[in-house]
């Protein structure tokens, strides 16, 4: 099945999976404990449905397919795991260091994306 898929459709896919868990544990404020498999896969399923371009050029045969589906869950746990595990840049470890130095808080993150998330919120509530 996943043959069937043209590569700029699978790496479609994978931004995707990665922009939805991104917004959804931002909306969390990356609090894993919130977590809910079932809530994600909600936020996913309206996100693919109303604002992704690629979903509307799958034909429908193949996104009912069960190879497909096996797909997807494949691809997410991947990009989820990948996502868990990139460390944050040195850059933001030091910015994130002068923050709490500025804040006297204590921030625990344990990913880039994570590290993004405390540096992004701290900026917008600059503004």
């Amino acid at each position: 099945m996943s043959n069937e898929l043209s590569s700029g459709i699978k790496i479609s896919i994978t931004r995707s999976i990665t922009y939805v868990f991104e917004q959804y544990m931002e909306s969390l404020e990356w609090n894993e404990e919130k977590f809910s498999h079932e809530a994600f896969i909600q936020h996913w399923k309206d996100y693919i449905q109303n604002h992704a371009s690629w979903y509307k050029k799958v034909d429908e045969d193949i996104k009912t397919s069960s190879d497909f589906h096996e797909y997807i869950a494949s691809k997410m746990n991947e990009v989820i795991d990948r996502i868990l595990s990139e460390a944050p840049t040195k850059e933001q470890i030091e910015e994130i260091e002068k923050l709490e130095k500025q804040t006297g808080k204590e921030y625990t993150f344990s990913c880039k994306a994570e590290a993004k998330y405390i540096l992004g919120k701290h900026l917008s509530a600059k503004k």
